[in-house]
């Protein structure tokens, strides 16, 4: 080689690295063969949060991506931000079908692949039309038993005092939401549970009416105090001394000896002397449908192109991510999922959470999905406002007027939505097990 091809080739070889010290300079990054984590948005935060983050770094199991995740209690109102702003995150974790539907007709979802699929349990992730095709759009990773009541230990049951505490920092109502959903589903069955929720039945129809009037009359009479103590209580209860949650049935002011809530709420019991309850056996003349269980879950889905995305929501759902993230948790938030099968028994398990897995993997014979959950977002938020405003209220004139306005948005809806012929969203939210 010659000494000026000497020259050239090392006058180039310096240009080459001035240009890319000047590229890093100015992009951070840019000049990187290591692609960015991705981003996984969800709901849980605190002790919930901080284990299924460790269950997240162990995915990274030598397949050259890394994850952020980012939890926040007000899920909804960060994701439209972010979709918005055009910058979604890879993967966000919702508990609302309803939600989730909206976004795949806007074509902000992407299908999941048909691996991910398999795991798409019902009733937590029914197929919907989009673009006059049916596919899977989101899979539960964790799930929620409702239709429970809890109570301590020794507390007769044959004449409860109700804990309510309906304020949320996101969303308050939906402690009283779930009140009615479940009453509804066990009074008038599955079946029309299912018509109501997926917007298919008037909302002045005599079935929902009487799961309206039915939670006034359990709840009794109530001072108004009493119901302006429930209208800004948190449905955790009272911070004690510590300034952790205590539980509504041990917060002071309150007097009460059962409460009506999901199975999450035993992190707040956790080492109470508490025992948790069928709802069922609080409502009379139910033997039709006392085995059915109102079920919530928090579902993962694919908002970005990256095909690391669609490895990840799969890695997440299949029983080796399962086993990491519940090793990692503590006892008191150790997450449920919606198919036990491949998972060893949890030796360290309490009587509690024995009871819960049992009545969700087993003993329940109908699994009916959150209502509220289900419907489009617009018609739930006003479902939560009417029920604080009953609440305070529970006479049949302001029932009546309640009941009018639900029905206006619910038809109001239906018509924004219901044109398009290549799109439909879910039908059937309840699953029969048999038995």
């Amino acid at each position: 080689m010659s000494p000026r091809c000497r020259t050239n080739r090392l006058v180039s070889r310096v240009l080459r690295a001035f240009l890319a010290v000047c590229l890093l300079a100015l992009f951070p990054g840019c000049t990187s063969d290591t692609p960015d984590p991705l981003v996984v948005l969800g709901p849980w935060t605190g002790k919930e949060g901080e284990a299924f983050e460790a269950a997240l770094k162990k995915l990274d199991d030598g397949t050259g991506r890394t994850y952020t995740y980012e939890g926040t209690r007000s899920l909804r109102e960060t994701l439209v931000s972010q979709l918005e702003a055009d910058a979604p995150p890879d993967v966000a974790i919702l508990n609302s079908i309803g939600e989730l539907t909206e976004y795949a007709r806007r074509g902000k979802l992407r299908p999941l692949d048909p691996k991910t699929a398999e795991r798409a349990y019902e009733p937590w992730a029914p197929t919907l039309l989009v673009d006059s095709k049916r596919r899977t759009y989101w899979v539960p990773l964790k799930v929620d038993l409702k239709s429970l009541v809890w109570s301590k230990e020794g507390t007769p049951s044959d004449d409860p005092e109700w804990c309510l505490g309906l304020a949320s920092q996101a969303t308050s109502g939906w402690p009283g939401t779930d009140w009615i959903e479940d009453i509804l589903l066990h009074q008038a069955g599955p079946e029309r549970y299912t018509e109501w929720a997926t917007g298919r039945l008037d909302w002045r129809d005599p079935a929902v009416e009487r799961a309206w009037t039915t939670w006034a009359r359990l709840l009794g009479d109530r001072s108004p105090a009493s119901v302006e103590k429930s209208l800004t209580t948190s449905y955790e209860g009272l911070p004690g001394t510590d300034g952790q949650s205590r539980g509504l049935l041990a917060s002071p002011g309150f007097g009460c000896t059962h409460e009506h809530q999901s199975a999450f709420i035993r992190y707040v019991y956790a080492g109470d002397d508490v025992r948790v309850e069928p709802s069922a056996r609080f409502l009379d003349g139910l033997p039709e449908y006392r085995d059915a269980y109102e079920v919530a879950g928090d579902m993962a889905a694919v908002f970005s192109d990256d095909p690391a995305a669609q490895e990840l929501v799969e890695r997440l759902s299949s029983p080796a991510g399962r086993e990491r993230w519940r090793a990692e948790a503590d006892p008191p938030v150790r997450p449920l999922f919606p198919d036990m099968a491949g998972l060893p028994p949890t030796a360290s398990a309490d009587p509690i959470e024995q009871e819960i897995d049992s009545l969700l993997t087993s003993r329940a014979r109908t699994l009916c999905f959150d209502a509220s959950d289900a419907m489009p977002p617009e018609l739930r938020d006003v479902f939560y406002r009417a029920v604080l405003e009953f609440f305070g209220d529970p006479t049949a004139e302001h029932l009546d007027s309640l009941l009018r306005q639900l029905e206006t948005v619910r038809v109001q809806v239906g018509e924004n939505t219901g044109g398009d012929p290549s799109f439909l969203p879910p039908e059937d939210i309840c699953e029969s097990r048999g038995g």
